[in-house]
């Protein structure tokens, strides 16, 4: 994964509609077949959400333009809501056989994918041919995707996180927005001074709930320097003195200074949601997250800035990178496949199209000039011109971003099993967090036996 991944953070889903999602997902046999026009159709899910509109009016001009240029592809788009960042329910729709022709998943995805037997081996297909940029595209990205020698996916966005911090409510709060803090120490201090400022605003803020609480917490172990399973990957290793730190730090502003509000068990647009509104002093991402507070959630991008991830006493020894690609189904024609990656090319891998429109994007207050998706190698043609445009046609300052390029932290990968892995994880994280009293080497030794029983049964 966004990861990535860092596969994006799981947004909540709608229960009552899981059902009819599910369904609308589903790919029927008259889709997958070329018709006598010698049309081929193909079916691709995430299309944005009706609320985001102007978004999903670029999706559909751009699927309109695209099908101007390949008069023989039609592309049907699919929206599941905000299921594209809920892994829960992205399994569902994997285990029931739902998915679409091309199907979007975090970096962390592969093996369930893989295992669920939904994948295709699309090797011999992604080239120049089909994806003019695809020699520019990072090889560690098309790794991530890569099992066996053989590729499943094509990854379209990719991600480390940092500190995000607002600076409306540092300057309210007497903080210097040029000198963010750089350690766990320095964020539970500012966090005391922001939360202060009373109005239900949250110092800090940390998901607990959907996998991301799980996921947070690993990126939160990376920065003291720990790792979530051991280099072979058969043990769990989070339940040691820096997993506990990482707890210790969440409940000491919860508790001790309750500088994170009393609202817990944050999903991926509550916290967004709540930042959007400018109740959020700081909290962890990536650069793509101020990026959604402006365009799902109301908020201001010129409020927002970013700074490295904090470590305990120091620089941070880690932080997480993901990020996500698009799977293609089993099953499909050759035909089909290639349609498929010509569609991703376009609007994912293409400067100037899709999601790289930095004219279109400007004057829609969709922030451009962000430090992401980093998806081409430093010094290769589609990097260059991405960077081009991106600087040409920047909205937003990006001296907000200056201290986050200036100072990268290392960068480290999601553990194998990432989703099943964070959500065990959740429940350690929502302890701390909704329970005063609560144990914190009992959290990890539960966790760490559970994260071991889920390793022990895939041998």
């Amino acid at each position: 994964m966004s990861v990535p991944k860092y596969r994006k953070a799981a947004a909540s889903a709608l229960v009552a509609g899981l059902g009819l999602s599910l369904v609308a997902c589903s790919t029927k046999s008259d889709d997958a077949k070329t018709d006598a026009g010698g049309k081929v159709t193909i079916t691709v899910d995430c299309q944005p959400v009706g609320a985001q509109k102007e978004l999903l009016k670029n999706w559909n001009d751009d699927v309109a333009e695209f099908q101007r240029q390949n008069p023989n592809i039609v592309i049907k788009s699919v929206s599941v809501g905000e299921q594209c960042n809920n892994p829960p329910d992205f399994t569902a729709r994997l285990a029931g056989g739902t998915v679409t022709d091309v199907f979007y998943g975090y970096m962390t995805d592969l093996q369930q994918v893989l295992d669920s037997g939904q994948a295709m081996d699309i090797t011999e297909f992604a080239n120049k041919n089909t994806v003019p940029t695809w020699d520019s595209v990072d090889p560690a990205l098309k790794q991530v995707f890569t099992d066996s020698g053989k590729l499943y996916a094509v990854p379209v966005k990719n991600y480390s996180m940092g500190l995000v911090y607002n600076k409306v409510l540092f300057q309210q709060a007497g903080l210097d927005v040029n000198n963010p803090p750089k350690t766990w120490g320095d964020v539970r201090a500012a966090a005391k001074k922001i939360s202060a400022l009373g109005k239900g605003i949250s110092g800090y803020s940390e998901y607990s709930a959907g996998n991301t609480g799980g996921w947070h917490f690993t990126s939160l172990l990376y920065s003291q320097g720990g790792q979530v399973l051991t280099a072979d990957g058969k043990k769990a290793d989070f339940n040691n003195a820096m997993g506990k730190q990482v707890l210790q730090n969440l409940k000491d502003m919860r508790y001790g200074d309750n500088s994170m509000g009393d609202r817990q068990l944050l999903q991926w647009g509550d916290l967004l949601t709540n930042a959007g509104a400018g109740k959020v002093g700081m909290f962890i991402g990536a650069p793509d997250a101020t990026q959604a507070i402006v365009s799902q959630f109301q908020g201001k991008f010129q409020d927002w800035a970013m700074a490295p991830l904090p470590g305990q006493d120091g620089a941070a020894k880690a932080t997480l990178g993901g990020g996500e690609g698009y799977f293609f189904k089993k099953g499909l024609t050759p035909e089909q496949v290639k349609a498929g990656l010509k569609w991703i090319a376009y609007q994912k891998l293409t400067p100037g199209k899709g999601q790289f429109d930095y004219v279109r994007a400007k004057p829609q207050n969709y922030p451009v000039g962000l430090p992401q998706p980093l998806l081409f190698a430093n010094g290769s043609d589609a990097q260059k011109q991405e960077l081009d445009l991106r600087k040409a046609n920047a909205n937003v300052d990006t001296a907000n971003f200056a201290l986050f390029e200036a100072n990268p932290v290392p960068i480290k990968g999601e553990p194998r099993n990432a989703q099943a892995i964070y959500a065990v994880l959740d429940a350690a994280m929502s302890g701390v967090l909704t329970n005063p009293n609560a144990n914190i080497d009992a959290l990890l030794k539960t966790a760490e036996d559970k994260v071991n029983q889920l390793l022990a049964a895939e041998k």
